[in-house]
């Protein structure tokens, strides 16, 4: 392991060849006023474009720049993690590559980690470029998330931030398949605190987080912190169930002592019928998300394959198991 890293950047990357070489220009001018030893990695998604060429370039003018390649596309927390297991710095920054998160907001935390900070993290004041109904759904979604779990995690936040190496360390304990990292760290504890910022439109590119992959994360992040939604589901099916039961003693009673002998509303005994088998197949998907995540701890597999190192020495090739 090398000496006098004091700060290591990790930054994912999947199909980024229009912006990986302005992210690495304006990390390296970041870094370089700091006037402190650093390395910046770069972890390769599984890119189909040209990111991989790119990045290999910038690695024979640069020994500061690291890149990990995986053999395919792992996803984003993944990639994260990987960034962080082989990192070498007291201190380790997350940053994407699209330049939404300004690296010039680094320096800023640096001065809080040396304050005692064990955890810096950037929190969005504005969010530039990104439509309504992107920024609608991201403020319920970390509200929600926030009444479900008892963790606290910061609200309008992402994976923008500062670690301490200890930080790190404990988070290379946790093995999670499905992995939503900003909350791991707040479940970690350690002292932290908030950095605000505005947050830039994407220099370059197309998002990689449509809608399916946003709604996956989510998913991600509730059955990872929370297992409110197999209560609510316990709740719902109690809840069904008595007024099932009611109706059934009105049925009896109105067959028993009326008149009302005849078969009438049908249209809405289907109806009812309908939601009461829609609501079954609600709990059913909350209990199979739940199960698949089961499913995938159990197969044991390593959270990622590498295919190449680049700029790195005296690697340590099991750090993940």
């Amino acid at each position: 392991m090398a000496k006098g890293v004091v700060l290591s950047v990790v930054v994912p990357v999947y199909n980024e060849e229009a912006v990986v070489l302005e992210s690495y220009k304006r990390l390296k001018k970041v870094m370089d006023s700091i006037n402190e030893p650093y390395e910046i990695i770069f972890v390769n998604d599984g890119s189909r474009d040209k990111t991989s060429a790119i990045v290999n370039e910038i690695c024979v003018m640069d020994k500061n720049i690291k890149f990990i390649d995986f053999s395919r596309n792992f996803g984003h927390q993944v990639a994260v993690t990987a960034g962080m297991d082989y990192t070498e710095g007291d201190a380790i920054v997350v940053i994407d590559a699209d330049l939404q998160d300004p690296p010039e907001v680094i320096p800023k935390m640096l001065e809080k980690w040396r304050e005692g900070y064990d955890v810096v993290y950037g929190k969005r004041k504005e969010r530039k470029g990104e439509t309504f109904f992107k920024k609608l759904t991201a403020s319920m979604f970390y509200r929600f998330l926030r009444k479900m779990t008892d963790v606290d995690i910061p609200v309008d936040t992402g994976d923008f931030r500062l670690i301490d190496r200890k930080v790190c360390d404990a988070l290379k304990q946790v093995n999670e398949r499905n992995r939503y990292i900003r909350g791991i760290i707040s479940w970690l504890g350690f002292r932290q605190i908030g950095v605000e910022f505005t947050r830039d439109k994407r220099f370059a590119g197309e998002t990689k987080y449509p809608l399916k992959k946003m709604l996956k994360f989510a998913f991600d992040a509730i059955t990872s912190f929370s297992y409110k939604p197999l209560k609510l589901a316990s709740y719902v099916g109690m809840f069904m169930s008595a007024l099932s039961f009611i109706y059934l003693l009105v049925v009896l009673y109105e067959r028993l002592f009326t008149n009302r002998v005849e078969l009438q509303g049908w249209a809405s005994i289907i109806a009812v019928n309908l939601f009461f088998n829609g609501i079954v197949l609600i709990i059913l998907g909350i209990i199979g998300e739940y199960i698949g995540r089961i499913y995938d701890e159990a197969k044991g597999r390593p959270l990622y394959v590498i295919r190449q190192f680049t700029n790195f020495e005296d690697i340590k090739k099991d750090i993940r198991k």
